[in-house]
């Protein structure tokens, strides 16, 4: 199942947020999504949990939990909306 995790403070990285998600069960993939020409974090990342159950227990347990100074806003993620073609 694949989670939202929003509300980041810049410096936090992959493996802290690893390491966060862990006690809740296996961690299959983490990705803080990025700024294309600054890499700078965009202050939302997904994190991917083989598990239904583990999943909801990391939801629950993480969501409004303060990591670096800010409360994360942790939930299920939602599927991407297409938004057509951009103009230019």
């Amino acid at each position: 199942m694949e989670i939202f995790v929003g509300n980041l403070a810049p410096e936090v990285e992959e493996p802290e947020l690893t390491e966060l998600f862990k006690p809740f069960g296996q961690v299959k993939s983490v990705q803080i999504l990025r700024e294309l020409f600054t890499g700078a974090s965009k202050g939302f990342a997904f994190v991917e949990m083989p598990g239904k159950a583990h999943s909801l227990a990391a939801i629950a347990g993480l969501n409004g939990k303060d990591l670096r100074g800010k409360p994360l806003k942790v939930n299920e993620a939602r599927e991407k909306v297409s938004r057509g073609p951009r103009r230019r």
